[in-house]
């Protein structure tokens, strides 16, 4: 199953290394990655579609306690179905 993630975090060169390091732990593969710095240079937002059999919760746990992220929100595929329709 696809899901999507929104992340926000701190600009920091060692965050997405981090976070793509959890994603592969946990077993999530990732299918499309878009990332925009801040105009002020001071904050992170990623737009990150993983998929997998396995729980988005299991992720999104673990991506909260990365030292950096300030939030993760999560629509998955069923949820982005119903939004279009």
């Amino acid at each position: 199953m696809k899901s999507l993630l929104i992340i926000q975090g701190d600009n920091s060169p060692e965050l997405l290394e981090r976070l793509l390091r959890v994603v592969r732990h946990r077993g999530f593969a990732v299918q499309n990655l878009n990332a925009e710095i801040s105009k002020n240079g001071q904050a992170l937002h990623l737009t990150l579609t993983v998929c997998s059999e396995r729980k988005i919760s299991l992720l999104t746990k673990q991506l909260e306690k990365i030292f950096g992220i300030t939030k993760v929100a999560t629509l998955s595929q069923e949820a982005r179905v119903k939004v279009s329709a």
